[in-house]
């Protein structure tokens, strides 16, 4: 689905950019048109010229191509594109799109870009793993951008973990799918939930056992944190009740963090009288233990009963305070019976449609940056592909503010 699509691709200064060329005949084999952006850096490891004969087009590195005043405009470049990909991308260049650092042409076609933005970061693994390299990316993502995540290899320490950039056909499949899924978003410009105040939950809930143990789940809070950047783009109020997650604040959205399902209980029957919706997205533990011990448990004998006590349901609590003006979405996550499960779901919390995600599609739900999802209304259901968890929240703020303009219209 890349035929006639227009690509600006732009490359940094990474010993990974030869692979820039094998990336730009995979999209022009599918019919993209594509456009190189080089960083200075990036002119070190590969020619200008080797990329405009595989382009056949010149390749933009500076403001001004001449010195008669011509000059290349980033601007025009963001509203030419269909997407932007910058493969690939250093941890410097990570961190002057994060902050915003516009001192090349490069990021300041970033900057202007209306179009998604696809990163493939390649350096060091010990780099690549460094807190301040991981907050530019939470950053980065929270603004929307989508990460093709690095290949694996070993850290300095010898655990494993990623660095070096993504093979140059997976990043090509990975444009591709994002078109063959037919995603389309929003253009900044409108605003479908201005005035609009959502709470979203994200995250899981630890239940504590003792001060060093608790109940838990793989949850990172991805899929939420997702949800409350479109909704942020599209000009809600968005209040973010959150679990433990290492995510960082999506910009302009207020986030309450909790910990327990009680405390995200108790934060979302505050919040949720003055808003318009809900999307329940967090993975709340549906018990606890009845007691929690106030020291360390020590090892004694060869067992340990725990007695586990069920926690509030917030989604049902939330359904029976449910105004006529108000849409409420959950999620279901589910192994097996997923259909019969969700639909269960939808109609005994009074929900306005559900999410269905299962533990069956490989590569999705806890911890992946990819999701696949079925949403269920009482009128039926949309299936839909898999894509990044950006994308996904892109369809499920469309069917929220579908059921918004319903009720109001």
């Amino acid at each position: 689905m890349l035929s006639g699509k227009k690509i600006v691709l732009g490359i940094t200064g990474s010993i990974a950019a030869y692979k820039a060329c094998l990336i730009i005949r995979g999209l022009i084999k599918r019919g993209a048109e594509v456009q190189v952006v080089i960083t200075p850096a990036g002119k070190e490891f590969i020619t200008p010229i080797t990329l405009s004969a595989l382009t056949h087009k010149p390749v933009i590195s500076e403001f001004f191509s001449q010195r008669d005043g011509t000059w290349h405009s980033h601007v025009d470049l963001g509203l030419w594109a269909d997407a932007m990909l910058i493969a690939p991308c250093t941890a410097s260049t990570l961190g002057k799109m994060a902050h915003g650092v516009a001192d090349n042409m490069l990021i300041t076609t970033y900057l202007s870009m209306k179009a998604p933005v696809f990163i493939a970061p390649a350096m060091d693994l010990d780099m690549y793993a460094h807190p301040s390299t991981q907050q530019n990316i939470e950053r980065l993502t929270s603004y929307g951008n989508r990460f093709i995540e690095p290949a694996s290899g070993f850290l300095a320490s010898g655990l494993e973990g990623k660095g070096r950039m993504e093979e140059p056909e997976v990043i090509v499949d990975t444009l591709d799918r994002f078109f063959e899924d037919g995603i389309t978003e929003p253009a900044p410009s409108v605003c479908d939930l201005q005035g609009r105040r959502v709470l979203i939950t994200a995250g899981p809930t630890y239940e504590k056992i003792d001060p060093v143990r608790f109940i838990g789940n793989y949850s990172s809070g991805k899929m939420g944190y997702s949800l409350a950047v479109e909704c942020a783009r599209r000009g809600a109020e968005v209040v973010l009740v959150s679990g433990p997650v290492q995510l960082a604040t999506p910009a302009g959205v207020n986030r309450i963090d909790v910990e327990s399902c009680n405390e995200m209980y108790d934060a979302c029957m505050k919040e949720f009288p003055q808003c318009d919706a809900a999307i329940l997205c967090a993975a709340v533990a549906d018990f606890r233990p009845e007691n929690t011990a106030t020291e360390k448990i020590k090892r004694k004998g060869d067992a340990l009963e725990l007695r586990l006590v069920p926690n509030p349901d917030i989604a049902a609590s939330l359904g029976r305070i449910k105004a006529p003006h108000q849409v409420m979405a959950g999620f279901a996550l589910e192994t097996n019976n997923e259909l019969a499960n969700a639909t269960h779901k939808l109609e005994k919390k009074n929900l306005d449609f559900i999410v269905l995600n299962s533990l069956r599609n490989a590569g999705t739900c806890f911890g992946s940056d990819d999701n696949q999802i079925t949403i269920i209304t009482r009128q039926g259901r949309k299936n839909f592909g898999k894509k990044p968890k950006s994308a996904v929240a892109s369809d499920i703020i469309d069917e929220l503010s579908n059921h918004l303009n319903e009720i109001h219209s």
